[in-house]
């Protein structure tokens, strides 16, 4: 298998340093990737890196992992228009235990043998390295000029705010981290996403002034949404991979609701299917795109690669609940039809609030709506529904009578938004 023509037509290939496919197929190679630690979960848009070395592996390469410990205590400008905010060592530990512990679930660390993949912590070497051991060993090697031709820098020293030294220096730590690499491991290649080049660059040109080897990096594209909105990121924010900060269904909402230019990249970039395989969905989708197959298809793969089988049927049970059964009766769903949806937002109260209340103030108190002003003009433009029943009046109020089970409320807000309020 060719790595680069693999990942070429995956669209997965921005910039790649001569030789790099030569190499490649030369011989077994070592290729790392770094995961920064400013989260105690990884994002879908840590799949990217991660679908990278699972790619590497596939290809007959060895796959390394490394956590920034050292790094992340200092922050990447790539990308950057501000200065980060520093972490704590303990949050810091959080964060690298979260990483490690999903990165497991993509990348078996405890196999053996040439290709087995290997997790690694940059803090491990720089912990007992003193400044002043940094700065003759491995600062001497790259000019000052050199640092700030990098687009990362260029752009923070023209901008308003600047770029600290610490942040200028960081290029230069993750330099270090591939000679490291290199001279302890035989890693000869550094991935990324496209605002990595300069630092992957730097990386191996410390490897060839400092001990005269020679090294190759690549790049991927940053994933961009087709209308110009931020990749992974909905009203909630990130999309996480751990199930407690965004559930199992919303994970498969995310690509459900994925428009059909967006999921033609993405079913490429996120998904291990071939070629063949996604030209015939692609043009089964086409031939009937009301189907979503295309869609259907993405979720599924990726729901069932960062979860499981099993929360992947959940979220289909949940979805056909909500969306596909709409004309069925709320009273048609039982106690555990509504117990057992996921990724539907649940909310306790009191059960004397329901003699009566206003509708207003319920939907406040929920936190459905920030205020009442929301609320009304929602409810006004005809949004919102109270079991499956569109509701037009504001000052509509909330009777025992119409609990579900003498329990639930199951409220909709716009098209894709579910709430269950519990009456306790």
């Amino acid at each position: 298998m060719n790595l680069i023509k693999e990942l070429t037509w995956r669209g997965l290939i921005q910039d790649v340093m001569p030789g790099t496919e030569e190499q490649l197929q030369k011989e077994v190679t070592t290729g790392y990737i770094g995961f920064d630690p400013t989260s105690d979960s990884l994002h879908i848009g840590s799949l990217v890196p991660i679908i990278l070395l699972m790619h590497l592996q596939k290809a007959g390469h060895k796959p390394i992992a490394l956590v920034g410990g050292a790094t992340g205590m200092v922050g990447d400008p790539s990308g950057k228009s501000d200065e980060r905010n520093l972490l704590n060592e303990d949050q810091l530990q959080k964060n690298l235990d979260g990483i490690k512990k999903q990165l497991s679930k993509f990348l078996d660390f405890n196999t053996s043998g040439p290709v087995s993949p290997v997790i690694v912590n940059n803090y491990d070497w720089f912990k007992g390295m003193s400044f002043i051991e940094f700065l003759r060993d491995t600062g001497k090697h790259i000019t000052v000029n050199y640092m700030m031709a990098k687009d990362s820098v260029k752009k923070r020293i023209e901008g308003e705010t600047g770029i600290s030294y610490t942040e200028f220096a960081y290029q230069l730590m993750q330099g270090y981290d591939f000679y490291w690499l290199y001279k302890n491991h035989n890693c000869k290649l550094q991935m990324g996403g496209s605002d990595q080049w300069g630092n992957i660059t730097t990386g191996t040109e410390l490897i060839r002034r400092k001990v005269g080897g020679e090294a190759f990096g690549m790049t991927c594209p940053l994933i961009k949404k087709a209308d110009g909105g931020k990749f992974g990121k909905t009203e909630k924010g990130n999309v996480w991979l751990d199930p407690e900060k965004t559930s199992p269904y919303e994970f498969y909402q995310f690509w459900l609701n994925a428009s059909d230019e967006d999921s033609k990249i993405w079913i490429r970039i996120f998904t291990f299917l071939n070629k063949e395989h996604l030209d015939e969905i692609i043009k089964e989708h086409d031939g009937n795109p009301g189907l979503r197959t295309l869609q259907k298809t993405l979720a599924k793969e990726l729901t069932i690669f960062v979860h499981n089988e099993d929360e992947y049927k959940k979220a289909i049970e949940t979805t056909e609940k909500l969306f596909v059964n709409q004309s069925a009766p709320a009273e048609s769903l039982s106690i555990d039809d509504l117990e057992g949806m996921e990724g539907v937002v649940k909310f306790d109260m009191a059960h004397s609030l329901f003699s009566g209340a206003e509708l207003l103030n319920v939907l406040v108190e929920a936190k459905i709506f920030p205020s009442k002003g929301e609320a009304r003009k929602m409810i006004q433009q005809g949004g919102l529904s109270i079991n499956r029943n569109k509701i037009n009046d504001p000052a509509f109020k909330i009777g025992t009578e119409i609990l579900l089970h003498n329990k639930y409320l199951l409220i909709q807000k716009g098209k894709k938004h579910h709430y269950l309020l519990r009456a306790v």
